[in-house]
């Protein structure tokens, strides 16, 4: 079976650290081991640009998803909206 962008679950280890509140975006870039430098670089956003995302303030969804792109994900990976993205 061929899976969709709103086939995606996240993975278990992302589930638990938002269940503990940690931002998606740091939960991602973390488990990948980017710093918040080199996510910046790899998504072509400020590193001021990856604070402000991970400390809630800004929700650009264009944004989320040039970032999610940029890790090898699916565009609505990070996307709180998107109820499909949320394993059960």
């Amino acid at each position: 079976m061929n899976k969709t962008a709103g086939d995606y679950s996240l993975p278990e280890n992302i589930s638990m650290a938002l269940a503990n509140g940690t931002n998606i975006v740091r939960a991602f870039r973390e488990q990948f081991g980017y710093s918040i430098e080199d996510l910046a670089v790899a998504c072509g956003l400020t590193s001021l640009e990856i604070e402000t995302i991970e400390s809630g303030q800004n929700t650009d969804p264009h944004k989320l998803e040039r970032i999610a792109h940029a890790l090898g994900l699916p565009s609505n990976a990070m996307i709180p909206e998107e109820p499909n993205r949320l394993s059960a």
